[in-house]
């Protein structure tokens, strides 16, 4: 659907001037060119073009508007043409004269004439003959003129530009090409008057003049500057990157560190915790009765996959209760995460931060307990910055600091995840067929070969199908249910096709699903879903082997380089209500059946084409260039002729061919009925004929395809589901647009050039207008069959997402400035990756297209193109970016083979040209090909019929060409031989043709200085079209071998410069500009080419007409032509100065030691060389420091050749050899520009001056407000912090560390405070009150630091030292500020993987450096005192003889050391290495530690320059064999000595003669700042009185006195002198920042694993000259020793304790109380009270006294164990633990286990004040511990009161189980002696006996009291009744007895 408007002519116009038209529709203008000099009437006779989305309304308007057009002032409107189109819309053509209207709404005389014509979709309006529908020039897209008020009209800024430019491809591939003349309509080249592209300069000078009338900062500028490859539609650009970068494997690393567990839930239980990635499981030790353990353990796991398979292990950690030997113990609860999340994560790594644990077998449960842990992830060359690790108080806020990723939230519901499976197509055959042929042959039966099921992998679980035998077409109707957290933290869910086999089953295909893709977490969002929609899987080829070659690209591993199958699947997710009762509690993963789908769920079933034809084929590998070849194109199985085994079922194909009545009418309606029947009998052609290749050169050969070029056409019937990628291809253009245009911004920075916020305010403009575009296009086609759930959501969100990002653009676009560019372009470069993952699609529709190379009917080589990439529409916008051009192709090869060097070498080269559509929309297939071809149809159709497709074309128009490549220089190539360095020559490859430059020996960077001319070269097609739209140019480098074929370097690609025959050689495009090209290797790059190509036609005249070239001026080089003076550059002379100091660690040469070296430096074939090194044992430093020679360089810096250094080795008979070389790419850092005199100062390192300048600002405030904080909690100040002699060099250590990290917080407060402020809402209030905090207190400081004087109260606090978390050179710059190292390579250069980084290539360095300048000099330089003409510019260097200097290495500790022994810990020691000199410290190894202080001083002597390089490093001792390294750091100590920056010995902050800061320097402050003044030629210092001091013209200001050891003060210019050097970067002309005290992290390195950190260790270097005084003893950093404590607890009563036994005889509750204590962990110095029997009140007496004696660490709050970890370990062991008391409350039970009541843990440095009597303690003193005011003992000494105990029910809610009366008493172990106590109630300071009540007593010691107690007590009126009623019965039986007798002797009378 398109509108289109002619704009013939404007007539009746006032006055003579330059006309311009401005035509509007939809809010979209169009300019026309400028009709220049016209009369009466202007002629523009312009086509304008909107391609539209939407039926064209008939009360929509067009506007057209006329402007007399001025260069310099705004344009003045001249009159208004506006009509209504209702009239086109009905009849779809219209022609018409008619008046403008001016300001006032009245008719001028001036009229317009038009013509309209309007093609709706479907037909209905009248429709216009084919013929005139191509006419249609269509290079109008992309060229809007954007319409804001303060924009810089375009057509003012181009006078001839018609149109703004069409960058329709980016520029990532071609460093920089110029637009060549944009084609305004077919004729236009011939008036080739005035270029359409502009010099940046031209420009400018426009813009200049412009900026008269407008502001400067709301110019914009649209891609007219752009550096472009592309100017025509008919190509795309091709992609240069070759290689899959995934599916090989890499080393990663991750670690662990588990560092403790809270709250976790269960009684009396004993954790471990299990770590598990993988498969691989680690155990923590078991800590005994705990529920928060303290384990603080460090696991690695060391892995080498591929980075897809890495990110989607699964780390899992679990916490077990009471696992050992003989049983697996119960699990509590585990925590899943994706390592992939982890990586995600800033610096790759969640630091102390807390997992939430869940019982995956009872999903209602809810929390049951947390870890705390970090985890880090490490890949190859990452580097991870570790907070620093000192002491880690920081009260922890468990729901802050939760492990979960930003903006997922801390209560994660559960929620059921279901992936229906409903069935597969396509699958190909996976067994052999020779069983199958044979039951075949008996039975008759014919089975599919393959048993498909699913398998789906989620969150660490997988479930699978059933087994569908034989079938193809499997279907299943099954859904997996997995139940899993939400949001889940794994990314990606893996569905994978299977074959099940009885030996093993294999993957047929495998499809990852992100997670991300599918749904919104937004406010607007949507839980994740998918459709159901058919996903294609892609892996090896289909034939069926044994051995598949390819197999792990069926596993997901690598691009698939086959279709495989295609699957029917959805997801939905449902979060659950755990609430409700009938939930099912287990995460196990279900499979349940589920009812079929019907067709038209996933879309209707639409006929699709695709065209492809074969312009070109080149570039052919001689490997395969012998046999005859074809190429074959299939789309899904469409296509495949060898292996495409499963054709669709028959059943299906009938529903397709005639798909239904309607269906078919409505074709017969469309065309005439006999081209619907042709259309049935379509066969597709998919493969070109058989052809042998072409001899090109050595190595290629190419395919003779001239005239007659092969076509292939396929059918094919998909789901029409084109909606989505439409949206994906919009996006991806306005994304590509982007791109290109940051690449302009960022080059236009790069190369210096003027106005880059111009250009990027253009690209904002263009972005935002994108943006509303596909706003008003997205939303189409709603009501489509098969649109999913995803569909609907995701088109909601993109078009939210659009919008806003179109709003953003407008905002950001009114703030670029000048000083913003960069700051804006990297948001904006936010928004381009937002782009990129927006638009790509998760529903597959189409699947990929699939080229490959058939030899002998084996498949070679691929290229896969995306269908969304080809694909048709009648919108523009939404075409695919490739669909209808040219497009060059490289075929790679499949799998494995196409990794490394086998798959640099291109297999084949093809420009191709692809069409995909609905069959209905075919007939503009062809219209993208260059044009001036005939098509061929087959033979056997009979008469030819416009609708069948040709099989080849044949190209009628041929144009000759002279194509000339002036290939000047190259630099930075890949090193490719033995010596490090290359013999490279290019070959330049154009069309079928091929060239080679000659070979230069023995150089990186060569300048071949040589025009390579292809005469004759024959392109087919129109030549206006070829103008616009040359072929690409391969340029392919190679390094010469003396035997065996070149080896290849790299590879770039071109586009020529191309002048038509009727075009004048000249200005601005003639003759072309040398230009830089990228040289790829694989997906690294390998240097640089710098060219340019030029393509000349030949017309009637011949060769005379061209351009003459000049002949060969050099004799030497024979027949070479160089390139012609107009391109090469333009030259001035330079002078370069090297300084040549010395050569270090040159290694052996052919195994011979280096004894005479030389530097031999070259540049632009001039050179100069250093001194002959005669001893280099002895001494490698040259004798003569400065040479200097002089060489034509051009001017344009950027141009500059490469400058070699070479070192050769002078042996005996005169043979030089080559230690080593090394090129300096750029000279620009090394040109002299002379310091500016008003300048403050050109020497400083800012960035350290931010952090020292908030280092300065925080210190002094932040420990006043501690101070304040201190007196709060404990009550009363602590003294012993100020105390004098407590303070030793630790207080002053883990001081700057607390300032470190509050900087660190500062920095993050200050970033987040750019991006926006509602991160700070998220990031919680505490952030918040920090950073206001922190800044009133900077602004306080503020005030005071103004002057330059520090008023600090005097040792009011604890004086500090920096300390980086870094090595010192990196925040010093490598201490080159004036002493350069330059690494000397030798050997061939790695390719990534093979071979570890560039550092086994080094074999030496070499110091020295340059100094470039043109000549001739000003003079004032060389007039100035003191000027040493033999030292050029680098005076005042010191000499560089040998000097001895004292070097004292400070190693304080190591952090995160990588593990060495089988138990996961190492004994680590350290070893320094010096020049010959060793120091090891074997002896003092540290048992069974990762995380040791060492806090050792090592003395060495050593002589600079010999021994200079220091090794420190940290080795594992082992009882048996050899101590393994575990990581080394190396440091070069000459470069620190040397420096300006004086790294010789750091200045403190404060000067003191004694106590902990006593000064190391020999020097003193004063002669320090003496000796700076008299180097630097400073005037001062002068000390005056009141605490001043004058260096350089500034005042200083600081104290005058000093305190002795005595007190005794004393004058002083100590402070004053320190004062200054401290602020030393202040001082002009010679000012740098200088190092101060400090303590430096380096990373610990192993060779074995390159780039992989081993662990940190932290240390310092001091050197002091021997010559000097010599410096005082070292200070005393030796690791503290724990301080002696007692803890003495009494338990003096209990309360309320539960009552857990019934008694026997009366069934009352009671119990049988003690209370059991431990301080230290596992238990081990555990003490029990006596028993309180028989407690009927839970009331317990005691009077019982613990007493815990302990080693405490006061600096970093541990306690300090020594043990042995086993009775088999050969040492003891130290822990630091936190220091917590646990008091148990149990109830003894004699026969069976005393059972667990409760129990309390204190935090010796935290706990809440007990409550005064029981009644007032509760469970709130546990419950809201965060808000109760906190003591502790160790401030308190002694405390008191009562405590509860808690414990958890079976809801695991907290309940109060008992209350305990205690009393903590701290001691010194000196005070314990002094008055020591006894254990229980033991003397000496016996408690008194418990005065318990009488039935506390134990029944079978004492039975009668028992009985007295328990039995007379509650029974005795029972008794008594009893006894009472005893006697009676005994009367009464003795009555009974006794009366007959008495009745027979009363009767007898006896």
């Amino acid at each position: 659907m398109a509108l289109m408007v002619h704009l013939k002519t404007v007539a009746h116009l006032r006055g003579k001037g330059d006309r311009i038209a401005k035509v509007t529709f939809r809010g979209l203008s169009f300019y026309s060119r400028v009709a220049e000099n016209c009369e009466e009437a202007a002629h523009f006779n312009e086509m304008f073009r909107w391609p539209i989305a939407s039926r064209l309304d008939g009360n929509e308007m067009l506007e057209i508007q006329v402007y007399n057009y001025s260069k310099v002032f705004s344009n003045r409107l001249v009159g208004t043409f506006c009509m209504v189109l209702q009239k086109v819309a009905e009849e779809g053509h219209l022609e018409l004269t008619d008046t403008l209207i001016d300001d006032n709404n009245t008719s001028i005389k001036t009229s317009v004439t038009i013509e309209i014509r309007y093609q709706p979709m479907d037909g209905t309006v009248g429709v216009w003959s084919d013929g005139e529908f191509l006419d249609v020039p269509d290079d109008r897209d992309g060229m809007f003129a954007f319409e804001t008020d303060s924009l810089l009209s375009l057509s003012s800024l181009l006078p001839s530009a018609p149109c703004v430019s069409s960058t329709r491809a980016g520029k990532g591939v071609f460093s920089a090409m110029k637009l060549s003349k944009i084609k305004s309509s077919k004729d236009d080249h011939k008036k080739g008057d005035e270029p359409a592209v502009l010099d940046m300069e031209d420009l400018d000078r426009r813009a200049m003049r412009l900026a008269g009338t407008l502001d400067p900062d709301t110019i914009s500028l649209a891609s007219v500057t752009a550096v472009t490859t592309n100017v025509s539609n008919k190509r795309s650009k091709p992609d240069i990157k070759m290689e899959p970068s995934s599916g090989r494997p890499v080393d990663y690393q991750i670690s662990i560190t588990v560092i403790e567990a809270r709250q976790l839930i269960g009684l009396n239980m004993d954790p471990v915790v299990c770590v598990e990635i993988g498969d691989d499981k680690k155990y923590t030790s078991m800590k005994e009765s705990t529920n928060c353990p303290y384990y603080n353990e460090y696991f690695v796991f060391d892995f080498h996959v591929p980075p897809d398979v890495m990110f989607d292990k699964i780390i899992k950690l679990s916490v077990i209760h009471s696992k050992n030997l003989l049983r697996s113990g119960t699990l509590v609860g585990t925590f899943k995460m994706d390592v992939g999340t982890v990586y995600s994560q800033p610096e790759h790594q969640f630091y102390h931060k807390w997992a939430i644990l869940s019982d995956p077998d009872d999903i209602t449960a809810g929390c049951k307990g947390y870890v705390k842990c970090d985890i880090a992830v490490v890949g190859k060359g990452d580097n991870i910055k570790t907070p620093h690790k000192a002491n880690e108080t920081d009260e922890d806020d468990v729901e802050g600091n939760l492990l979960l990723p930003e903006g997922i939230p801390a209560e994660r519901q559960w929620a059921r995840f279901y992936v229906k499976i409903y069935r597969a197509e396509g699958l190909p055959k996976m067994n052999t067929s020779i069983m199958a042929n044979v039951k075949k042959a008996f039975i008759g039966e014919n089975r599919d070969l393959v048993d498909p099921y699913v398998q789906v992998h989620f969150a660490g679980q997988k479930g699978k199908t059933s087994v569908q035998k034989s079938s193809y077409e499997p279907i299943w109707n099954e859904q997996i249910v997995f139940t899993e957290l939400f949001p889940p933290l794994c990314k990606r869910l893996k569905v994978q096709i299977r074959d099940s086999d009885k030996v093993n089953d294999v993957a047929i295909g495998t499809h990852f699903i992100d997670l991300r893709k599918i749904s919104n977490d937004g406010d607007k969002g949507f839980l994740p879903t998918l459709g159901p929609a058919w996903v294609n899987m892609y892996g090896s080829t289909r034939q069926y082997t044994l051995m598949d070659e390819h197999q792990d690209l069926n596993d997901g591993l690598g691009e698939g380089v086959s279709f495989r199958a295609r699957l029917l699947l959805s997801i939905a997710v449902e979060v659950l209500d755990t609430t409700s009762p009938e939930i099912i509690c287990s995460t196990e993963v279900q499979v349940e059946t589920v009812s079929n789908i019907s067709e038209s769920a996933t879309g209707k079933i639409e006929e699709f084409f695709l065209f492809g034809s074969f312009l070109e084929a080149t570039m052919i590998d001689r490997k395969t260039g012998d046999k005859a070849i074809s190429f074959e194109i299939t789309i899904g199985n469409y296509g495949n002729q060898i292996d495409g085994v499963s054709k669709l079922s028959s059943s299906k194909k009938k529903k397709k061919d005639g798909e239904s009545e309607e269906e078919e009418s409505e074709l017969i309606q469309n065309s005439s009925e006999d081209e619907a029947d042709e259309d049935r009998d379509l066969v597709s052609v998919s493969s070109t004929p058989l052809m042998k290749p072409v001899i090109t050169d050595r190595n290629y050969f190419h395919l003779p395809y001239f005239e007659k070029k092969p076509c292939v056409y396929i059918k094919s019937w998909w789901q029409d589901q084109r909606r989505r990628l439409y949206n994906s291809n919009m996006m991806d253009k306005i994304a590509d647009k982007l791109e290109e245009g940051l690449n302009d911004v960022q080059e236009i920075i790069k190369t210096e050039k003027a106005f880059p916020e111009r250009r990027l305010r253009g690209v904002l403009e263009e972005l935002s207008v994108g943006c509303s575009r596909f706003v008003a296009l997205a939303n189409k086609d709603v009501n489509q069959a098969g649109r999913t759930k995803l569909d609907r959501e995701r088109l909601k969100s993109c078009m939210r997402e659009m919008d806003s990002m179109g709003q953003q653009a407008k905002q950001i676009r009114t703030q670029v400035k000048k000083n913003t560019v960069r700051d804006k372009l990297k948001l904006v470069q936010n928004f381009l990756q937002k782009l990129r993952f927006l638009a790509d699609e998760p529903q597959h529709s189409i699947p990929d297209v699939f080229i490959w190379m058939m030899s002998n009917n084996k498949r070679i080589a691929y290229a896969r193109v995306p269908s969304k990439d080809i694909l048709y529409s009648i919108v523009d916008e939404e075409t695919g970016k490739d669909c209808g051009k040219v497009k060059a192709v490289f075929l790679k090869l499949p799998g494995k083979k196409g990794f490394g060097p086998a798959g640099w070498t291109v297999q084949a080269k093809l420009e191709l040209y692809l069409w995909l559509g609905l069959n209905k929309q075919r007939k503009d297939f062809l219209s993208g090909l260059p044009n001036g071809f005939e098509e061929i149809k087959a033979a056997k159709m009979g008469p030819s019929l416009q609708s069948i497709p040709p099989v080849s074309l044949v190209y009628n128009m041929k144009q000759v060409f002279q194509l000339r490549a002036h290939m000047y220089q190259a630099r930075s190539l890949f090193a490719a031989d033995s010596s490090g360095l290359s013999d490279p020559f290019a070959r330049v490859f154009f069309s079928t043709h091929s060239q080679v430059t000659e070979v230069l020996s023995e150089t990186l960077c060569p300048t071949w200085d040589q025009l390579l001319v292809f005469d004759d070269v024959e392109l087919f097609g129109e030549a206006s079209e070829l103008r616009d739209d040359p072929p690409i140019i391969v340029v392919e480098i190679y390094d010469q071998d003396t035997v065996g074929k070149a080896e290849y370097i790299g590879r770039t690609f071109a586009k020529p410069t191309i002048k038509m025959c009727d075009e004048p050689y000249g200005p601005p495009r003639f003759p072309p500009q040398l230009e830089y090209y990228q040289i790829y290797r694989g997906n690294c790059t390998a240097g640089e080419l710098l060219a340019a190509f030029e393509l000349l036609q030949i017309g009637q005249g011949g060769k005379a007409d061209l351009p003459p070239l000049e002949a060969p001026t050099d004799s030497e080089r024979g027949p070479i032509l160089p390139v012609p003076l107009g391109i090469r550059p333009v030259l001035s002379r330079y002078r370069i100065e090297v300084l040549f100091w010395g050569l270090r660690d040159l290694k052996r040469i052919n195994l011979a030691q280096v004894d005479r070296p030389r530097v031999d430096i070259e540049c632009a074939g001039r050179g100069v060389q250093s001194a002959l090194i005669q001893n280099y044992k002895k001494n490698p430093n040259f004798s003569t420091l400065v040479k200097w020679f002089e060489v034509d360089l051009p001017e344009n810096e950027l141009l500059h050749p490469p400058l070699n250094i070479r070192v050769v080795d002078c042996r005996a008979f005169g043979r030089y050899i080559l230690v080593g070389s090394h090129a300096v790419t750029s000279l620009r850092r090394f040109i002299y520009s002379a310091p500016d005199k008003t300048s403050n100062n050109w020497a400083t390192a800012e960035r350290n001056l931010v952090l020292d300048t908030l280092r300065k600002k925080f210190t002094a405030s932040d420990r006043e407000k501690k101070k304040k904080k201190k007196k709060k909690k404990g009550g009363q100040e602590e003294e012993d912090e100020t105390d004098e002699r407590v303070l030793d060099w630790w207080s002053k250590y883990f001081a700057s560390i607390e300032t470190l990290k509050e900087v660190c917080l500062f920095c993050l407060h200050l970033r987040y405070k750019y991006i926006k402020p509602d991160d700070l809402l998220l990031k919680g209030s505490k952030m918040k009150e920090k950073g206001k905090e922190k800044k009133s207190s900077k602004e306080k400081k503020k005030g005071q630091a103004a002057d330059g004087s520090d008023k600090r109260p005097a040792k009011s606090r604890v004086d500090e030292l920096v300390v980086y978390n870094k090595e010192l050179e990196s925040e010093y710059g490598n201490f080159e500020d004036w002493l350069h190292t330059f690494n000397l390579y030798r050997g061939k250069a790695g390719d990534d993987d093979e071979h570890p980084l560039d550092d086994d290539r080094v074999v030496g360095r070499f110091k020295g450096s340059l100094c470039m300048y043109k000549l001739p000099l000003s003079e004032e330089i060389t007039r100035e005192a003191g000027f040493d003409p033999n030292m050029g510019m680098f005076q005042s260097i010191p000499h560089n003889d040998p000097i001895n200097v004292l070097v004292r290495v400070y190693v304080v500790r190591a952090t995160d050391l990588h593990p060495a022994d089988i138990n996961g810990k190492a004994d680590p020691y350290v070893v320094i290495k010096l020049g010959r000199s060793e120091v090891k410290d074997k002896e003092n190894y540290i048992s069974k530690q990762l995380n040791p202080v060492f806090g050792k001083a090592f003395d060495i002597e050593a002589t600079f320059p010999m021994e200079s390089m220091l090794t420190v490093s940290v080795y594992d001792w082992d009882l048996v064999g050899t101590d393994d390294l575990i990581g080394e750091t190396k440091i070069d100590l000459e470069n620190r000595f040397y420096s300006k920056y004086r790294a010789t010995c750091g200045i403190s902050s404060n000067y003191s003669v004694h106590g902990y800061n006593i000064w190391r320097d020999p020097m003193k402050p004063s002669q320090i700042l003496a000796k700076l003044c008299k180097d630097g030629k400073l005037d001062g210092p002068h000390y005056g009185p009141g605490g001043k001091v004058k260096v350089a013209g500034r005042i200083f200001h600081g104290p005058t006195e000093i305190e002795d050891e005595n007190g005794l003060k004393k004058q002083t210019e100590e402070h004053l002198a320190l004062t200054v050097l401290n602020h030393w970067e202040e001082i002009p002309r010679v000012g740098c920042k200088l190092v101060p005290e400090h303590v430096e992290t380096r990373p610990l390195l192993n060779p074995d694993k390159p780039g992989i950190e081993q662990g940190r260790i932290e240390m310092w270097v001091d050197m002091f000259p021997m010559d000097t005084p010599a410096p005082g003893p070292p200070i005393d950093i030796s690791p503290r020793k724990p301080k002696r404590y007692e803890l003495r607890v009494i338990i003096w009563n209990t309360d309320e304790v539960i009552l857990e036994d019934d008694d026997y005889f009366t069934g009352e509750k009671s119990s049988d109380i003690f209370v059991r204590g431990w301080l230290k962990g596992q238990q081990e110095d555990k003490q029990d009270t006596d028993v309180h029997y028989h407690s009927l009140t839970g009331e317990g007496n005691f009077n019982w006294r613990f007493v815990f004696p302990f080693d405490y660490l006061i600096a970093e709050e541990k306690i300090v164990i020594s043990k042995k970890e086993s009775m088999f370990s050969w040492d003891e062991t130290e822990y630091k633990i936190p220091p917590r008391l646990t008091l148990q409350v149990w109830d003894a039970d004699h026969f069976s286990a005393d059972d667990f009541l409760g129990a309390i843990e204190l935090d010796l440095n935290r706990f809440p004040r007990g409550a005064k009597t029981a009644k007032q303690c509760s469970l709130n003193m546990i419950r809201n511990d965060h808000e109760l005011p906190t003591i502790s003992i160790f401030k308190q000494k002694r405390v008191k009161g009562w405590w509860p105990f808690v414990a958890r029910d079976e809801n695991d809610e907290m309940e109060l189980t008992g209350k305990v009366e205690a009393e903590l008493h701290l001691v010194t172990a000196e005070e314990a002696e002094k008055s020591p106590v006894g254990l229980g109630r033991n003397e000496p300071d016996p408690l008194e006996k418990p005065n318990r009540p009488d039935t506390s007593l134990m029944w079978f010691l004492s039975p009668l009291k028992s009985i007295r107690y328990f039995i007379w007590h509650n029974y005795r009126w029972l008794i008594l009744k009893v006894l009472g009623l005893l006697l009676l019965l005994l009367m009464v039986g003795l009555f009974l007895y006794s009366i007959p007798g008495y009745l027979v002797k009363k009767m007898l009378g006896a």
